[in-house]
């Protein structure tokens, strides 16, 4: 899920800022309490109001496959998911699914449109 916009979150701001009750910030901006507060913290703290990055780790399959598909996918471009999954499994030993396959795909730019 995506954070809300800069544009909702410095409209907030500027709404408490000019002593509109808090309630009534959350009534028209549909947004919690806890959010607002949450905000109010973020902008006193950094001067900044831009959504933060979820948590969790980077994912580690992706990196090296992103850097070898394009080469593979220039010599074998018809390739089905499937079939780029098993080239994948066999040159590094790592298993991915059919979809990290296609994230990884579309990360780097190929449409999966097949040539006739």
């Amino acid at each position: 899920m995506r954070g809300y916009s800069e544009d909702l979150r410095s409209r907030v701001i500027a709404a408490v800022a000019s002593g509109t009750l808090r309630e009534d910030v959350v009534w028209r901006f549909a947004v919690s309490l806890a959010t607002i507060k949450r905000w109010l913290k973020q902008w006193r703290e950094t001067r900044d109001l831009a959504p933060k990055r979820s948590p969790g780790r980077p994912g580690v399959k992706i990196g090296a496959l992103v850097e070898a598909l394009p080469a593979r996918l220039s010599e074998h471009a018809d390739a089905t998911l499937d079939e780029q999954c098993s080239w994948w499994h066999e040159a590094s030993g790592v298993a991915v699914s059919t979809a990290t396959m296609s994230r990884a795909i579309a990360r780097v730019g190929w449409t999966r449109k097949k040539s006739l």
